[in-house]
């Protein structure tokens, strides 16, 4: 589907990508789909596309819309850093428009990879029913999961920058007792579930701890649409 836009905070028209599914009319649940640190990519909108194939309603708000590339990658980082900022802003509009649609349930959840998976945590007490953070940062003050939905997160053991954060995230959130399903895969790396398109330096990527795995994404899919079924699909008890 082409890109479109949706209302941000602050009153700001940000550009987005809608993937509807397929067969029927709905209403399906929804899903606010966080890109990583490159934007909205087509990896991103793949991204969306599968979550739209699994019978959700799935919605990618561009949170680079505000202005040059540079300045607006410096205030998102900053936002997810800080657990302040107009990003948080665009990612409850987008919640909000999803939820307003007719053809969504009214429940939703978020998924988001790298950058995007920081967000998914430092955004899972904001009304949302389900995150699945990707090799995403945990937040400095761990309190922001006090409140948290149920989590589905996925890491890489060789993902150099994130050693230990899968076991810090499952222990916290059991400490918690939040509903979670965290893995930490063997073989795989960061961003181990983007096909990004590098031609001859992928195997540079693997050597560096880097790219897609595809044993390890295929698993990782399965567990997020299991849990995301769970979690959406029906209304459990909590």
């Amino acid at each position: 589907m082409p890109d479109l836009i949706i209302p941000g905070g602050n009153g700001i028209a940000l550009r987005a990508y809608l993937a509807r599914p397929a067969v029927g009319d709905g209403p399906w649940p929804g899903v606010v789909v966080i890109h990583d640190a490159f934007g909205l990519t087509t990896v991103a909108r793949e991204h969306a596309d599968r979550l739209s194939a699994a019978g959700y309603l799935a919605v990618i708000p561009d949170l680079y819309t505000r202005g040059g590339l540079l300045r607006c990658v410096r205030a998102v980082f900053a936002a997810l850093m800080s657990g302040t900022g107009v990003v948080y802003d665009d990612i409850d509009a987008a919640r909000r428009w999803l939820a307003a649609d007719p053809a969504c349930t009214g429940r939703i959840g978020v998924i988001g990879f790298c950058m995007g998976g920081g967000f998914a945590l430092m955004t899972a007490h904001r009304d949302f029913a389900v995150a699945a953070p990707n090799y995403g940062r945990l937040p400095a003050d761990l309190s922001v999961l006090d409140r948290a939905c149920p989590i589905v997160a996925s890491y890489g053991a060789r993902d150099r920058g994130l050693k230990g954060e899968a076991a810090r995230l499952a222990a916290a959130l059991t400490e918690r007792g939040i509903r979670h399903d965290v893995k930490e895969y063997p073989g795989a790396g960061h961003s181990f579930l983007d096909r990004f398109n590098v031609g001859p330096f992928t195997p540079l990527l693997h050597v560096a701890g880097l790219g897609y795995d595809q044993p390890s994404a295929e698993d990782a899919w399965r567990r997020i649409l299991r849990f995301f079924a769970e979690q959406l699909q029906t209304a459990p008890d909590h």
